[in-house]
């Protein structure tokens, strides 16, 4: 197991690839220079530093974490490690928890369809349609 550094810098994409909130390091940068993540309230570069102690909010499709940066690890480790990098703030938590609720228990229309349609459900739709 790594040792977090509580004293160190890190690139602001880097340290989001490496707490694991986007797969790679250009999607952390695109979802920075795109305004889905704010440094302490403003807008910001991927090459701003995040240090130990900076609030960050971020936006992952539907889902919007407020968190602090606890420490920096210059490489990508296991999400049980990954998430000693912040702590998520408690409004930020309830939340996201209220979301989730609300997802579950009222659903949007056709989430629960996933692949291509059949012959039989492609025949109805083209029925239905003309």
């Amino acid at each position: 197991m790594s040792e977090v550094d509580e004293g160190a810098r890190q690139r602001l994409d880097k340290w989001l690839w490496a707490a694991r909130f986007y797969k790679t390091r250009s999607l952390a940068a695109d979802a920075i220079a795109g305004g889905k993540v704010r440094w302490n309230g403003q807008a910001v570069k991927p090459a701003r530093e995040a240090k130990p102690g900076d609030e960050l909010e971020i936006s992952t499709g539907e889902q919007r974490w407020t968190v602090i940066v606890r420490g920096v690890n210059q490489q990508r480790r296991p999400a049980p490690e990954a998430r000693l990098l912040y702590e998520e703030t408690a409004e930020s938590a309830a939340s996201r928890q209220r979301l989730e609720e609300v997802g579950r228990l009222a659903p949007m229309p056709g989430a629960g369809l996933k692949g291509r349609p059949t012959k039989k459900a492609g025949r109805l739709i083209r029925g239905f349609n003309e």
